[in-house]
Parts: C-alpha cells; sequence; structure tokens
C-alpha cells in the first residue's frame, strides 16, 4: 500500500491553522500529528512554511462532455480543477443530450470512471415532464436534482408551476436551482432590443437579468420549499437583495434551504464589464459593486454557505461576439482557490474561512461520505499551497480546454503546489501527475 509523509506543514482545518505531519496510506489519511517523523513511508515531503488544505469540492461545474466536447470535456477539466486544488466536482446536466434520464446519468458516469481524474457526482436535470424519472434516482450515489428556472445553455426551462410543486413536494434530497425570472427577462430584453437592436452593450446583462429577475424566482423557489419542506440549494446569488432570503441562525447541519456564492460575483462588478466585456458575461449577471461587496459580507456572515466556480467554458471564438450572439460562462476551476487567496493576502477573509466555505461546507450540505476535512480516515484529498510564490496567469499556463481566462494577465500572490486526490499525488510543481483517477462521490442519506 502507497504511503506518503508529509512533515512541517501548516493544516488549515475546521476553523484552526496548526502546523503538524500528515501520514496517506493507501487512499486515507492514516495519522496526523505532530510527531509523525520517525514513521517509515515511501515518499517524505517536508512541507515547512506552506499550507495543507483539504481539497475544494466545487458543487457547480459545466465540464461539456458529451455532446459539447468542442468546448470542454471531463478528462481536460478535470485536470484543470486539480491544478486549482479542487480535487470533487459536482457537474451540471446541460450537456447534449441533457441529462433527463437514469440511462443517460449513467453514462456520464462511465466517462468519469475512465477519464476524470478529480472525484465527481453528476446532478440530474429536471424538464416540465420527468418527474417520475427524476424519482428513480439513487440519493446515496448522485448529488442531486438541477431545476433552472430561468433558461440557461440548452433547453432546460422548468416553468410549469405544477411540474415545480411535484420536484419541490415529492423529490428527497438537495435540489439545486438557477433562478431567474424568464418574463422579467424577456420584458427586460425587449427594452433594451428597441433601443441598440442588435448592438445591445455588453453592460445591460446586469440590467436584462436585473436584480429584480433574480429575487422574484429565487423568493419564489423558497417559498415553494418552505411550503414542502424541500431541501433548496439556490446556485450563484448575484444580488444583495436575495440575501435576505437565508437565514444565518441555523447551523448549516440543519438548513434547510442554502446558498452559493460563485468566484466571479465575488471578484467582478459592472465596472470591468468595460475591459473584459462578453469574457465576464455569466447567467446570473455580474451586476454592481454593492451587489459584490454584499455577496462577500454573506459568505463571511454564513448567509450564504459554499463558494463555488460556475466554471462553463466556452471557446473564445464563441465569446468573441456581439451580445447576442455571445454565450453566457467561462473558465474559473483553475484559478478559484488562488483568486480566494488573494482575498485572504488583502484581508478580507481568512483561511480558515475559504477552506469551510470551499472544503467543509460543501462535504457537510451534500452529505458526502469521508470527503472535505482533514481528518484520520476520511479520504486523502489535500491540497498543498504556498501563500508566498507569486505567478501570473498567462495562455500557456491555462488547463482549461478553451485556453482563455478572464483573469489572464492577473498576478496572484499563491500557488497550488501539490494536489492529491485519494491519496494519488495528482499535480505537483506546474504538471499533471498521469496514471490515477477520482472516484464516484457517495453520500451519507
Amino acid at each position: 500500500m502507497k504511503s506518503t509523509l508529509i512533515l512541517n506543514a501548516k493544516v488549515v482545518n475546521e476553523g484552526q491553522v496548526i502546523e503538524s505531519d500528515v501520514l496517506i496510506r493507501g487512499q486515507r489519511i492514516d495519522k496526523i500529528g505532530k510527531d509523525l517523523q520517525s514513521v517509515q513511508a515511501q515518499e517524505i515531503i517536508d512541507a515547512s512554511g506552506r499550507y495543507l488544505l483539504p481539497g475544494a469540492i466545487d458543487d457547480q461545474v459545466h465540464f461539456r462532455e458529451p455532446g459539447l466536447t468542442h468546448k470542454g470535456n471531463i478528462f481536460s477539466e478535470s485536470r484543470a480543477a486539480v491544478a486549482g486544488g479542487i480535487t470533487s466536482f459536482m457537474e451540471m446536466p446541460n450537456t447534449v443530450p441533457p441529462v433527463f434520464t437514469q440511462e443517460l446519468l449513467e453514462q456520464k458516469y462511465q466517462i468519469a470512471a475512465k477519464n476524470s481524474i478529480a472525484n465527481y457526482s453528476f446532478f440530474i436535470g429536471a424538464s416540465n415532464d420527468n418527474l417520475e424519472e427524476v424519482l428513480r434516482t439513487d440519493i446515496k450515489n448522485v448529488c442531486g436534482l438541477k431545476i433552472f428556472m430561468g433558461s440557461s445553455t440548452g433547453n432546460l426551462l422548468v416553468d410549469n408551476e405544477k411540474t415545480l410543486e411535484g420536484f419541490f413536494s415529492r423529490f428527497p434530497a438537495l435540489i439545486a436551482t438557477h433562478c431567474e425570472h424568464e418574463p422579467t427577462i424577456r420584458k427586460n430584453l425587449e427594452v433594451w432590443k428597441n433601443k441598440f437592436g442588435e448592438n445591445v452593450p455588453v453592460r445591460e446583462h446586469m440590467n436584462i437579468r436585473s436584480e429584480d429577475a433574480c429575487y422574484r424566482s429565487s423568493s419564489f423557489a423558497v417559498a415553494l420549499a418552505k411550503k414542502h419542506g424541500t431541501k433548496l440549494h439556490i446556485l450563484h446569488i448575484s444580488t444583495a437583495k436575495e440575501i435576505s432570503l437565508f437565514d444565518n441562525t441555523i447551523p448549516l447541519e440543519k438548513k434547510k434551504i442554502t446558498a452559493e456564492a460563485c468566484v466571479h460575483h465575488l471578484w467582478f462588478n459592472e465596472k470591468d464589464y468595460a475591459k473584459l466585456g462578453t469574457k465576464i458575461k455569466w447567467n446570473p449577471a455580474i451586476k454592481t459593486e454593492h451587489d459584490q461587496q454584499a455577496i462577500l459580507k454573506a459568505v463571511l456572515d454564513n448567509h450564504i454557505d459554499v463558494i463555488a466556480t460556475d466554471h462553463a467554458p466556452h471557446t473564445l471564438e464563441e465569446k468573441d461576439n456581439l451580445y447576442f450572439a455571445a454565450p453566457s460562462g467561462g473558465p474559473l476551476v483553475q484559478h478559484s482557490l488562488v483568486a480566494m487567496l488573494q482575498f485572504y493576502h488583502q484581508t478580507k477573509i481568512s483561511l480558515e474561512k475559504i477552506v469551510e466555505k470551499m472544503s467543509h461546507n460543501p462535504a457537510i450540505l451534500f452529505q458526502i461520505e469521508n470527503r472535505g476535512f482533514i481528518r484520520e480516515g476520511y479520504f486523502a484529498d489535500l491540497v498543498l499551497v504556498d501563500l508566498n510564490k507569486p505567478w501570473t496567469v498567462q495562455k500557456e499556463n491555462i488547463l482549461a480546454h478553451c485556453g482563455w481566462s478572464p483573469f489572464e494577465g492577473q498576478k496572484f500572490n499563491s500557488s497550488v503546489e501539490k494536489t492529491w486526490v485519494s491519496g494519488n499525488l495528482v499535480y505537483s510543481e506546474g504538471k499533471i501527475v498521469e496514471g490515477s483517477n477520482g472516484t464516484r462521490l457517495l453520500f451519507s442519506r
């Protein structure tokens, strides 16, 4: 059985930073302590001066396979993920074809078993007519149900209220929602199209996919969840107004209604459209500086429970278009952790809070078995970071298949040095370590 001994690391875990050694045997963490120097191991790593974190768990990615692999695939995007310190991901159903059946869902698991370097799970998708099929889902082996309560990539809009009632009242596990009110968006779109024709400036994206569109949909989802006692997780909160929908007085283990913030809504605001244009066109839209600051505050005070990416790559050719032709979304998994560590350097957030929101809380929220923490007996999903090793994002060091990033030219103070997935070293010193795959996430439900 392979063994790795990590010595003298500053371990960031469960609200503390403690210098310690960590012994990995096989797939799991065998021992944690300050006196393991004499333990025999096949590989010994002196981590003096560096920080050891539990691997990040990204609960919202779009890796584009099957059907959209010119943008990305499970192999390429999982490589980018582990290079960024993400050891587990949950992928969305808006591939081609959309994942509306158990058979299509299982096909994605088979692809990941062969090709994913990171650990993986996949959401089954909701449509206006697949409720009974969704209810066949094995909730111990599948992260949850995704409902697009507002159109996004692919034709997955669920707008039949009777159908929504069925999902919210009958699905026994977590429902994750994309919340934007489609009639409001269509009305706004007509206003701006009448004003600008086909040349709508991309900065108006936040007025088309407006605060009102987000709040009307999110508040409707929360009302449905409260009515039926549903476990609801609202993805990518983009407005200050929505934060009032969530409670920060309840421990996460007991919360029924939770929220996610994405890195791009924390990093960018309306001023960035002038420079980056369609590269930062996302759904929901990046909005005002006030919204950006309120979302970070909500992360810190626990109104918002997890930080994720909504990694959604498109080719540069697709993005380099006028407003209506350019798709929404962008690649983020390689840079989400170092972006949050940049906030740490700016004294906006602590290391402990980053780990809580990117590792601990996704594991708690989704009830993932034996991951998300540095604990004896848990899977060794670990990330070693150097907080004082600056680097700049450039095309040649981007691993996402699409080959670009909204962070190009950004200098980050911190580097991901090594990443382990289930005890296997998969990334080291800027290079992917070939030869091992991630495993399917399991859930204690």
